[in-house]
């Protein structure tokens, strides 16, 4: 098998040496061996990583609250709906748990009220914010999203919320403010994933930080979500509130979000400061470029609570967005501006 890679290095690799469709490529063999070797291979987990959805317990979240909303099929997708129950047991968030389904159980005491967002930047109206008083001011609605991660999984996710442009125009950024940066919380008490060595590693430098050019920000795809099928977010899915840019690769929609800040220069996103040579700050989903370590052509698609509905099917150039969002992009070579 011949692969090329985004540096348009060619390898040749055995048949037998390509991991198997239900082993599955993730970024926690990095994280958890890059504070001992500056040096990293790409290590396969071979271990089912779907038992989880073998249990027969796919109950959805019940207890979340639930949601006035509109729907808005503007966007949507048709593709059938990953199950609920795996939507919110299935989760990266670091600042908990490298595992799957450790943020569903670690997170499930998290505290979300009182919750303040902190403006600043090049905006006229910038200071500390009560979430209540940005959300009174917004009519929520439903979007059904495609899902794209950076590890080659995928789900489609009813959100509610609102577009991210109708949040930042209530700050009134003016001319100088070319980008958008995001912080999410830093609490170590609620986030045991932010306790240096909690996983026998130390690399994340926390909080998290995400960035987007205001173009992006603005873009009408752009969503701040505060619930998915019809009830309040989760805590393991970034609750109270989190974005969501459903043509980039799932690491950009940054979760728990505590500081909003417009910028003149480029933010300095958290895996692209770790990992520079495998995430950019773009991130765009773009099947024609491969990360280092594994394709990004193909994608498992996530739906219900069965192992076998684990689809390979292929990816999308910008997640099958790409008649919204790809003049924004026009002449920039996204080979190097990955």
């Amino acid at each position: 098998m011949i692969i090329r890679t985004s540096k348009n290095t060619i390898y040749n690799i055995k048949e037998n040496d390509v991991t198997s469709e239900t082993s599955y490529l993730t970024r926690r063999k990095f994280i958890q061996t890059a504070a001992l070797s500056s040096v990293v291979l790409a290590t396969p987990v071979k271990a089912s990583v779907f038992d989880l959805f073998k249990s027969k317990d796919s109950k959805p979240v019940t207890s979340l609250k639930s949601l006035s909303y509109k729907k808005n099929t503007l966007y949507n997708t048709t593709e059938k709906l990953t199950n609920e129950f795996n939507a919110t047991h299935y989760n990266n968030f670091y600042e908990f748990s490298l595992d799957k389904e450790g943020p569903a159980r670690l997170a499930k005491n998290f505290v979300t009220k009182p919750w303040q967002i902190e403006v600043e930047g090049e905006a006229e109206n910038t200071g500390a914010y009560n979430l209540e008083d940005i959300l009174k001011k917004q009519q929520l609605e439903e979007r059904i999203y495609r899902l794209r991660c950076v590890e080659a999984w995928s789900m489609v996710i009813p959100w509610v919320g609102f577009p991210l442009s109708k949040l930042l125009n209530q700050f009134k950024p003016n001319s100088k403010a070319k980008y958008v940066e995001f912080t999410t919380l830093y609490d170590p008490k609620q986030m045991p994933g932010q306790n240096s060595g909690v996983f026998g590693f130390s690399s994340i430098k926390w909080p998290y930080v995400e960035g987007l050019t205001i173009a992006e920000a603005m873009n009408p795809l752009t969503f701040i979500a505060t619930g998915l099928y019809g009830k309040s977010l989760p805590p393991q899915n970034g609750a109270p509130l989190r974005l969501v840019v459903p043509w980039k690769y799932g690491f950009k929609s940054i979760k728990s979000i505590v500081k909003i800040r417009f910028t003149s220069t480029q933010p300095k996103n958290s895996w692209a400061v770790q990992i520079p040579s495998e995430y950019g700050f773009y991130a765009n989903v773009n099947p024609a470029v491969d990360h280092p370590r594994w394709s990004q052509a193909k994608e498992r698609r996530i739906v219900d609570s069965s192992l076998f509905s684990v689809k390979r099917i292929k990816t999308q150039p910008f997640n099958g967005y790409a008649d919204q969002v790809a003049s924004l992009y026009s002449g920039m070579d996204l080979r190097r501006n990955f």
